[in-house]
């Protein structure tokens, strides 16, 4: 098996894995996944489903989003796929979902603190949320993107506000587990609000 379709199909196991786990509906969210010794990356087609994602619906583009190799048009964020890319040479993939309580905590603008024991020995900070007023993270945005893994090179995810959660990894298997614990985490802060709220 190449590289190539070995990394397809890890794209379509996260995909499917990230809708079964109620992260991502519909047809939004963005998967992609960096090609070895090259400047090129493997990333979700436009307007295709998770649920329904398949090796031959993920196209190959440059880091600027210009398609390469495949049939479709590549996801409308390529662009911050590729740029994480670029300032973060140990990312081999990231995973981009619209995973709900995130979102609530996102737009708090606040930072999502990791309130549990598997968060702290699994993140190695809280979660930054970046308040960027665009459907899409844009050029002129890419600086705050850039300040929060100089802060935390190592940094496993990032919130946006009203958007949801953008996480890297090595390998996309493992940007959806990140993922998941990003939404967890955010589940858990809620209740512990609710909580703290009503003296329980």
């Amino acid at each position: 098996m190449s590289d190539l379709l070995k990394l397809k199909e890890e794209l379509v196991l996260a995909c499917k894995r990230a809708y079964r786990r109620g992260i991502q509906t519909g047809s939004g969210g963005n998967v992609s996944a960096r090609v070895p010794d090259e400047n090129l990356m493997i990333v979700k087609a436009s307007g295709s489903s998770f649920e329904d994602s398949t090796a031959d619906g993920f196209v190959i583009t440059d880091f600027d989003g210009n398609l390469v190799e495949g049939d479709g048009k590549p996801t409308r964020e390529a662009l911050l796929h590729g740029y994480i890319y670029r300032i973060c040479p140990h990312v081999g993939a990231v995973v981009h979902v619209h995973s709900p309580y995130a979102i609530g905590w996102a737009s708090t603008r606040k930072a999502l603190p990791r309130v549990t024991w598997h968060a702290k020995l699994k993140m190695c900070a809280d979660i930054p949320t970046l308040d960027i007023p665009s459907p899409m993270v844009r050029i002129e945005d890419f600086p705050m993107v850039k300040e929060i893994f100089d802060e935390s090179p190592e940094l496993p995810a990032f919130l946006l506000a009203d958007h949801g959660v953008v996480a890297v990894a090595k390998d996309p298997i493992s940007a959806e587990h990140t993922a998941e614990l990003v939404e967890e985490t955010a589940q858990v802060a809620y209740l512990e609000l609710i909580a703290k709220k009503f003296g329980l």
